[in-house]
């Protein structure tokens, strides 16, 4: 019997993407999955077997894809150069996942256990690189010597926290919604994102070597 065509689990797997933001990973169902892409239940039990399965693969796809984009720019030289792009890759993934993301938090907060058995398989796979990349930058004398958890806290701060607070704004009616589309507008854009990442490895920059002073007689 032929095997069913690869695109049925890819209009699955976009499915999820789209519902997961509203339902989380306990609320979501096969179900509701195959309804939104339009596939008979017997197609998603085929190819994924069953939900915990699914949501581990749409988690761990997702974050591949981010992470093969990391790995790229974490190549470029010198460091300072490649902590840049790879703040910029995650501040656009950030941006364009923002609603999934900040529920996965909340699902992980809650004890929902694939959310917490997935951050706790990725999490520090994207924090060991950009700590790497920190501790790369201060061995060369461009990044000020201080904690690198501290440097990173810093760099995530400046530049994911706001799209994570422009997304909350708007979906949550936190702001009148001409406010939170000024918000979203002003920090979500590619140009933004790199001015932020500029302006926090500008704070963390070293401080240049002051002349020696000669001795007067």
């Amino acid at each position: 019997m032929p095997r069913p065509s690869r695109n049925v689990d890819a209009l699955l797997l976009k499915a999820g993407r789209e519902l997961f933001p509203q339902t989380g990973a306990a609320a979501m169902t096969v179900r509701k999955v195959a309804e939104r892409a339009g596939v008979n239940l017997g197609m998603f039990h085929y190819h994924f077997g069953n939900k915990d399965e699914f949501v581990r693969r749409l988690l761990q796809q997702l974050y591949d894809e981010m992470f093969a984009n990391l790995e790229l720019a974490a190549s470029a030289v010198p460091a300072v150069d490649a902590l840049r792009a790879a703040l910029c890759v995650l501040g656009r993934f950030a941006r364009d996942h923002a609603s999934l993301l900040r529920r996965l938090l909340v699902d992980a907060l809650s004890g929902e256990p694939q959310a917490g058995a997935f951050l706790r398989a990725n999490v520090h796979r994207h924090l060991g690189v950009i700590r790497g990349l920190i501790e790369d930058g201060q061995r060369e004398g461009v990044l000020k010597a201080m904690a690198p958890a501290q440097a990173l806290a810093l760099l995530a701060g400046s530049v994911a926290a706001p799209l994570l607070v422009a997304a909350s704004l708007s979906e949550r009616g936190l702001a009148r919604r001409e406010v939170a589309a000024r918000f979203a507008k002003d920090v979500a854009t590619d140009a933004a994102i790199a001015e932020r990442a500029d302006c926090a490895l500008a704070g963390l920059a070293a401080a240049p070597a002051r002349p020696a002073r000669t001795r007067r007689r």
